[in-house]
């Protein structure tokens, strides 16, 4: 069974798809510029040392987001 959550919620190694981005404006297209829009594969590599960013694979490249962001990304855990 799938779960949605926020993309922050996902531990190291998790694989999710991206079901949703939630944030508005300026973030919203700087978002999908990175290669984050609905139905993308998503991994999380790790948190930094404090928790913030935190390191993804999308689209097979590794991309660094704050985990402001990250709770605004809905996904759906695989």
């Amino acid at each position: 069974m799938n779960t949605m959550l926020s993309l922050e919620k996902l531990n190291p190694g998790d694989n999710a798809i991206i079901n949703e981005i939630k944030s508005n404006g300026v973030d919203h297209g700087v978002l999908m510029e990175m290669g984050l829009i609905s139905g993308t594969s998503v991994q999380l590599i790790k948190f930094a040392p404090l928790g913030d960013p935190l390191e993804i694979k999308v689209r097979g490249y590794h991309l660094s987001i704050r985990k402001s962001d990250a709770k605004s990304i809905l996904v759906e855990k695989q």
